[in-house]
């Protein structure tokens, strides 16, 4: 009988160490708001902040339900937010991110004590010579650089079959709500640490569907901006045409605070140039909760069809956007079926010259200096073709690069076709301010095997075109969120963002995850 009884007792202050773990952080769902308020008015420090997000990483994603989304948590962050805390106590604040914990997708650079190293093992102790642009921003507007987060390797561009959130640094990133799910990517950790409350907000990359895709898996708000809004510098790229950086948050105000604070026009970002004329330093005046009012939304039909919960869950979306006040228009196609096939030629092409420019930027003390060498690395590697291969790099390397006529033509035609033959020709012949549809299914199982199940999927018009796309919660399916996507034409972001936010008000669709194992 007495072992009877310290068995329940233990049980009983497992569960109570699960819930406090997982419920009963002080900060859970805190927006940047909030932060700022508490910050001013002496509620609470930075170091406090920063010092409770880092016992929650380790708490959570190092031990607890492991979530893995973590490579490293930056040593000097404590050191950082006590700066930041003594300006704060002299009336000095550097910009709205002040004291804003951030944690950055691992193929962004930092000259600090962490590597930036793409998830790769060939990149481990890779210590760029300087901060990224989008990195100088963050911290010129007071940003704590909190962490470096896991991604699916090479950004999800480096083999067939691949599992969305595995690296060869740390492994598999898991799915908050079921751990047994996966949390799509390539930004995967960036998304988990956000929804898991692990960092008030965090940046990503995409090229197609990497910040979107995760966002929906997660719960979270994505805002994948016109590509040239936010400077690509110190970022290893995939496609000088489609990469972009972006802000991820719980809230899509908090996503557009970040927004204003790291664009800018960068020298060393030709397209950025383009940003010239439209780009602004604060998009906070489109939060607007009645955006939807007056709009025409394109509904992009073909996403539709495949999963049936996806698309109740769609429509119910849609009754709520009509009760708004926007009209909504059905559309069943926006590209010519040679924009895919365009785009991977861009890609392959651009990614040679990218990743051999990239390497050259570590200067002499490089680990790996082309990409030659970090096919040759990963083929001797025991750990890196396990479960799937480098076709990608191999494909890129084969190329002639950004010089060759194959190229050229196919960037013109994928300009032409995703543009002007594309989303401009759909938005103009229906007159409409933004395009919606589901950005993604639920959740899958991970599959380190048989690799990832994207069945839902509507990035591709928006990332071919270089064009905004922001992702919102919509809801759940069985617990699994599943977000839907607001996209449309270049520079549109505040528009996107008064016709985003008005749903996102509208519905409040976001669930908090409680990191169960598996759903059944």
């Amino acid at each position: 009988m007495k072992s009877y009884f310290i068995i329940i007792y233990f049980l009983f202050i497992s569960c109570l160490t699960e819930k406090v773990e997982k419920t009963d952080f002080p900060y859970n769902e805190i927006t940047i708001s909030e932060l700022n308020k508490g910050y001013l008015s002496g509620e609470f420090t930075v170091h406090h902040i920063v010092s409770s997000y880092i016992n929650r990483i380790n708490e959570i994603d190092k031990n607890g339900p492991k979530l893995n989304s973590i490579i490293e948590i930056n040593p000097d962050a404590l050191k950082i937010a006590k700066q930041l805390d003594e300006e704060l106590s002299s009336g000095h604040v550097r910009g709205k991110l002040h004291g804003i914990p951030v944690i950055l997708k691992d193929n962004i650079d930092t000259a600090d004590k962490m590597s930036t190293t793409a998830g790769s093992r060939a990149m481990v102790g890779s210590n760029p010579l300087q901060d990224s642009f989008l990195v100088k921003k963050l911290r010129e507007s007071g940003a704590v650089i909190l962490a470096k987060a896991n991604l699916s390797e090479w950004a999800n561009f480096r083999g067939n079959n691949s599992s969305s959130g595995w690296s060869g640094v740390i492994g598999q990133t898991k799915n908050p709500y079921f751990l047994d799910r996966n949390p799509c990517g390539s930004s995967s950790g960036s998304a988990v640490a956000v929804s898991a409350n692990l960092t008030a907000l965090s940046i990503g990359t995409e090229t197609n569907g990497s910040i979107v895709c995760p966002s929906t898996t997660n719960g979270i708000v994505g805002i994948k901006p016109t590509v040239g809004l936010i400077s690509r510098s110190g970022i290893i790229p995939i496609s000088f045409t489609q990469d972009t950086p972006g802000p991820m948050a719980r809230t899509l105000e908090d996503a557009v605070i970040a927004l204003g604070e790291i664009t800018g026009v960068d020298e060393h970002d030709s397209k950025t140039l383009e940003s010239k004329k439209h780009l602004l330093n604060d998009y906070t005046a489109f939060l607007n909760p009645n955006g939807l009012k007056g709009k025409r939304i394109g509904l992009y039909t073909k996403p539709l069809g495949i999963n049936s919960e996806v698309d109740k869950l769609f429509f119910k979306s849609v009754d709520e956007i009509k009760k708004i006040g926007a009209s909504v228009i059905e559309i069943d196609k926006i590209n010519s079926e040679i924009t895919r096939e365009m785009s991977l030629k861009v890609m392959l092409h651009e990614y040679k010259d990218g990743l051999n420019d990239y390497f050259k930027s570590l200067g002499d003390n490089a680990k790996i200096k082309s990409l030659d060498q970090l096919i040759d690395f990963n083929n001797k590697d025991s750990i890196e073709l396990k479960f799937y291969n480098q076709s990608y790099l191999e494909l890129a390397n084969n190329t002639e690069g950004i010089k060759s006529e194959e190229y050229k033509k196919a960037l013109n035609n994928l300009i032409k076709l995703s543009r002007e033959e594309g989303i401009d020709k759909v938005m103009d012949e229906y007159n409409l301010d933004a395009i919606i549809a589901p950005t993604g299914n639920p959740a899958w199982t991970t599959d380190w095997i048989n690799g990832d199940r994207y069945l839902v999927h509507s990035s591709s018009p928006a990332a071919w075109a270089g064009y905004p796309n922001i992702s919102i919660p919509m809801g759940n399916i069985h617990g699994l969120p599943v977000g839907i996507s607001f996209f449309g034409r270049a520079w549109s972001e505040p528009k996107l963002i008064e016709i985003a936010y008005s749903f996102e008000q509208k519905t409040k669709a976001r669930i908090v995850p409680q990191f169960k194992s598996m759903l059944y």
